[in-house]
Formats: structure tokens, sequence, C-alpha cells
């Protein structure tokens, strides 16, 4: 491995080209998640994603394994998870946003491969429709995460 330090310009940072990208998002609390959705493509168009797959799963809890098995496929440089957990008046929302989090950790963790976290935790709807717009965010995450780990292996084999 080479001493040399793993950089890259700027503008390549947000440069998607090339790059394939799963997005796996709740169907729970769509009104909020389809917006994050439609944010999330919007940046990955501009920054000329190479191909973008949407996946569906019917809440929060389930993307961290919905996240694993994709993965496991290779396919992809980068997964955006998008969700909404909004408190209510029972304690389901501390399991559930707790759960989600650490589980989509894990999944980047174990398997090597960058995960966006882009689950909304709010204190209540208004909260999160004025927070629509982190599905872009968490896209550009992946897309920097993506091209970081990119360079690591391009540095490994120098």
């Amino acid at each position: 491995m080479s001493n040399q330090p793993i950089t890259w310009e700027d503008d390549r940072q947000h440069n998607a080209h090339g790059l394939r990208f799963a997005i796996v998002v709740s169907r729970f609390n769509s009104n909020i998640t389809g917006p994050m959705l439609a944010s999330a493509r919007r940046a990955l168009d501009q920054a000329g994603a190479g191909s973008v797959q949407v996946f569906q799963v019917p809440g929060a809890f389930e993307l961290p394994l919905a996240a694993k098995l994709l993965a496991h496929t290779h396919a992809y440089h980068a997964i955006i998870a998008l969700g909404a957990v909004i408190r209510g008046e029972t304690p389901h929302f501390d399991f559930v946003a707790a759960e989600a989090a650490r589980g989509l950790q894990q999944v980047a963790l174990e398997t090597g491969l960058p995960v966006a976290f882009g689950v909304l935790t709010t204190e209540n709807l208004e909260q999160a429709e004025a927070r629509v717009n982190k599905g872009f965010d968490a896209a550009m995450t992946a897309i920097e995460m993506a091209r970081f780990s990119t360079a690591v292996a391009q540095a490994a084999r120098s």
C-alpha cells in the first residue's frame, strides 16, 4: 500500500458518474418518505449517477435487513436508506429509531459498503415535513463515501 494520502479533487467528490446506487425506502410515513426519495433521486441525477435502483420496505425497522441483502449482492457502490420515524405517545419511536440506526451502521461496518443514513427521527409531522430534503443530503453522503471507498481501494492496489 502506498504512503500517499488518499485524496481526490473537490469537484469529483460529488460526481457520481459510473457509480451504482441502491435506495431502500420505507413505505411507512410515505407522505414524508416519498418527497425524501424524490430529493435523493434529484441529487443522484444532478451528480450523474450511473445507475439507481429503488427498493421499498414496510418501515424503518426493516431498512437494515434490506440494506444487508442489497450489500451482499455486490451490485452497488453505496446504499441510501430513507425512512421517517415520528414520535408518538408510546416508546415505540425509541426502539425503531435506535434499531434502524444501529442496524444500518452495522451493515456498513460488516460489509464495508457505504450506507447513507437518511432516516428522519422527529418529534412531530411538521418537523418531518420541514426535513424532506434530507434525502438529497443522504444521496450526497452516499456519493462522497462511494468515492472515498473507491479511492481507498485504488490506493491499496498502488
